[in-house]
């Protein structure tokens, strides 16, 4: 029976685990990032309009936008050595992170160190584990791209991607910025052709 403190785990499932999961998985892309060398690393916090950046020294940027902050995204420009192995590295990095977490907080509750918080562990090794699932097990995503396991895959048995698709397996975070002030444009344009007469209806 779903009762009132399955609702709280809900809310605190949805607002702070999930965002700070998403946030971790991503955060690793930045750490891998930086000890194999990439240009222009960012971690993009949310979606919408952009609130702020945070530049982080030898690591990359955070980008904070305005909407929801559970989805988030990593972008970078290219690797400054490019190969398999680099590759493989870096989209392995969110499953290895991931799963040493979990496991970490895992052995830690086994051993009675987190009885108290029990519960928010519980489902924080849940969540750490639903997303090491699909990202390790080998799929195409329903946007038509490979998945981290899939990359990881084809660069071991081909030493190439193999998916139809020919966009970036990660954008490109130069492409993502023309994108944004492009779409920003567009609706500053929009914003300034609407006349007082004209009635929007939103449903």
């Amino acid at each position: 029976m779903f009762g009132l403190s399955d609702l709280l785990y809900l809310i605190i499932s949805a607002f702070i685990i999930l965002p700070v999961v998403a946030f971790m998985r991503e955060f690793s892309y930045l750490v891998a990032g930086a000890m194999i060398g990439i240009e222009n690393p960012r971690v993009t916090i949310g979606s919408g309009r952009k609130l702020f950046l945070v530049n982080l020294i030898g690591f990359g940027q955070l980008d904070f936008r305005r909407n929801y902050h559970l989805y988030s995204w990593f972008s970078f420009d290219q690797l400054k050595r490019e190969g398999k192995f680099a590759y493989i590295f870096l989209y392995a990095s969110p499953i290895v992170f991931s799963t040493t977490v979990g496991l970490i907080l895992n052995a830690l509750l086994a051993n009675g160190y987190l009885d108290d918080y029990a519960t928010f562990f519980d489902r924080f090794i849940f969540y750490l584990f639903f997303y090491v699932l699909f990202d390790a097990v080998p799929m195409t995503t329903i946007n038509g791209k490979p998945n981290n396991g899939k990359i990881i895959f084809d660069m071991l048995l081909h030493g190439k991607r193999t998916d139809p698709n020919l966009e970036d397996f990660i954008p490109s975070t130069s492409n993502v910025d023309e994108v944004y002030e492009e779409i920003k444009e567009d609706l500053e344009d929009i914003k300034k052709n609407n006349t007082k007469n004209e009635v929007w209806i939103y449903l």
